[in-house]
């Protein structure tokens, strides 16, 4: 390549650098704006408990009442039975079983509320990181595609000052260093 040539190389390849490095600061200036307006959200979502406690109460309550209305209508029925039939003798024994399923429901029912209510809070704290990570996560080649940036011309400037004219692959050996060099 003639020193013309690669002069001119160099001065293209800055005037395009220039005008990314722009792009890429004004990006960062309107990103730094959107995650001020999301840090708080996302700061609330990592140090999240989950459900309130008067959420987590209104919960119990209501899945353990629905649990206990089932069973108050079997006690029911079984008092209708004997007062129908004026046979209590087995009632008193129907009544303890039902007392014994309705606590083994009852715990398992707590149990499970337990267990929604970690994975409440584990979600949330997972949200939180989901968006911290999309908010400050920046996949630089992924960028570098999206403004039209073609990979052979990440290495041309450093080619063009070391006068190496390696073509093929030989061109794409330092594309690390330069995505670098070029996104920092």
């Amino acid at each position: 390549m003639s020193r013309g040539a690669e002069s001119t190389t160099r001065k293209l390849t800055d005037q395009q650098l220039s005008q990314q490095n722009q792009l890429i600061s004004q990006s960062n200036q309107e990103g730094g704006q959107d995650r001020s307006l999301l840090l708080p959200t996302i700061q609330s979502l990592l140090t999240s408990t989950g459900y309130t406690p008067q959420q987590q109460s209104d919960i119990t309550q209501q899945s353990l009442g629905a649990a206990n209305t089932a069973y108050d209508a079997l006690r029911e029925s079984a008092a209708n039975h004997a007062a129908a039939t004026n046979d209590t003798a087995a009632y008193g024994d129907l009544t303890a079983q039902l007392g014994r399923e309705q606590a083994q429901t009852d715990a398992s029912t707590a149990q499970q509320n337990q267990i929604a209510f970690a994975n409440q809070a584990y979600k949330e704290q997972q949200a939180g990181l989901n968006a911290l990570t999309q908010t400050y996560g920046i996949d630089t080649n992924l960028l570098g595609k999206a403004m039209g940036v073609p990979a052979e011309l990440l290495n041309v400037r450093q080619r063009a000052s070391s006068g190496s004219s390696v073509g093929g692959l030989g061109g794409l050996v330092g594309l690390g260093s330069s995505v670098g060099s070029l996104f920092g």
